[in-house]
């Protein structure tokens, strides 16, 4: 095998086969790839695709890099939800341990931020001794006694996709339906899933910034996803704006926590992750009906079942057994806040989700370099919403912050992404469309 001749292959647009595909992710877990070859592959299909058949054979190839998780002694279904990225997605925070509480198994691996947008796994890693990178032994027992457990890709599953996914992040290769449907779908099918439903973002803080592209990456994750043998559906939501109130690791975490705690619900956030979750209880017959799953929901929620689920999978994957009443004094805090406040007064007609993003990077909150250590503390909480009113008294957002250059940065940034008109504007739709 010759990595250099592949990579030719694509980048003259050229069709890859199946033998060459293996070929290739096989020299990437073998080392017999080098990371810059990895780096010329990965633009030669941002820049040239692949058709349906290479994407399904990359992300077998990549699946079955490593070990596939089996559940055939678990006796319910077992589900999963993904986002391919956005801008305070923390959903995923929420609905493991919801689902969970509806006696449904969620195996959910999860990634880190990637590009502009904040990863579940980060998150995470907020809360003290929590083990992100487990072994599948204690990964499958915490989902058979708690219902749920998020991690990260362990060194066995999917191995080829973790190697790539790190060199995408900082190569500019990340924006490519087939790199992301095989990303994402490696993962998920090692996990040995029986249902998923994919949340896929669409705006100007999500990878695909249109309606097209983003309907385009949903039907071809949900064609690849079925044909690989995962009953799989895709809903698509808005990512026009900051979803939730908060941006950045720790703030996620603390504003997921108040959700499940029944506090400073926002109404957007609340809808997408009602949405995903009734969506699985449906696809996985767990309910019959919207009705039966809204009602479940609800009622997993209100009872705080699904609270103590969340409290049950951090103790259990590592992290203080006192982490829910305790949050507070567990998550690493910045060592300043201050609001930024509008320079002028009337609405909120739009922002730069993406903008955003990158400005928590610039706190260190994301990466510019694989392997980079995060701050997870920095960044946004009480981030306004499009249409909501604002002067020059009502912050825009309240910055968590290091020291006052590091504010006055993310200032600027704020008041260069939120658009303030004097007329207001309507509340963007967070549904979009379901496949």
């Amino acid at each position: 095998m010759l990595p250099q001749e592949i990579i030719r292959c694509k980048r003259d647009k050229g069709i890859l086969s199946g033998q060459q595909i293996r070929d290739f992710i096989n020299g990437v877990v073998k080392g017999q790839v080098a990371d810059e070859q990895v780096a010329a592959m990965t633009m030669a299909i941002f820049l040239n695709g692949l058709n349906r058949q290479e994407t399904l054979d990359l992300t077998l190839a990549m699946r079955d890099s490593g070990e596939i998780l089996t559940w055939d002694d678990f006796d319910k279904p077992i589900v999963d939800k993904h986002s391919s990225g956005g801008v305070g997605d923390k959903v995923s925070l929420m609905l493991a341990p919801i689902l969970a509480a509806c006696d449904v198994y969620v195996p959910m691996i999860a990634g880190r931020g990637l590009g502009h947008t904040g990863g579940t796994v980060d998150k995470l890693e907020s809360i003290p001794h929590y083990n992100t990178m487990t072994d599948n032994d204690t990964f499958r027992r915490t989902v058979k006694e708690v219902g749920c457990a998020i991690i990260g890709q362990t060194g066995k599953l999917a191995p080829a996709d973790k190697k790539i996914y790190a060199i995408r992040d900082v190569c500019s290769t990340v924006e490519s339906i087939p790199l992301i449907t095989a990303s994402i779908l490696s993962k998920k099918l090692a996990a040995g899933l029986q249902y998923l439903v994919m949340d896929l973002k669409c705006g100007n803080g999500a990878f695909m910034n249109n309606f097209e592209d983003a309907k385009a990456l949903a039907q071809s994750i949900v064609n690849v996803a079925n044909g690989a043998g995962t009953k799989t559906t895709a809903i698509l939501t808005d990512m026009n704006e900051v979803l939730g109130k908060s941006v950045g690791n720790a703030l996620e975490v603390k504003e997921a926590l108040e959700y499940l705690q029944g506090q400073n619900i926002d109404e957007r956030l609340d809808a997408v992750t009602k949405t995903l979750c009734t969506q699985l209880l449906l696809q996985s017959q767990r309910c019959y009906s919207q009705n039966e799953a809204d009602t479940l929901f609800r009622e997993v929620l209100a009872s705080g079942k699904a609270l103590e689920k969340f409290a049950k999978m951090v103790a259990a994957l590592g992290g203080p057994q006192d982490f829910v009443e305790k949050a507070d004094t567990y998550l690493p805090q910045a060592k300043f806040s201050k609001p930024i406040y509008a320079k002028q007064s009337g609405f909120v007609r739009s922002m730069d989700t993406r903008a955003i993003g990158l400005s928590i990077i610039k706190m260190r909150g994301g990466r510019t370099i694989p392997g980079q250590k995060l701050d997870l503390a920095t960044g946004y909480t009480q981030f306004v919403q499009v249409g909501d009113k604002v002067d020059t008294q009502t912050p825009l957002a309240i910055v968590h912050y290091q020291d006052e250059a590091q504010y006055e940065t993310a200032r600027q940034d704020v008041l260069e992404a939120v658009q303030i008109v004097d007329k207001q504007s309507a509340v963007l739709t967070p549904i979009l469309l379901k496949i």
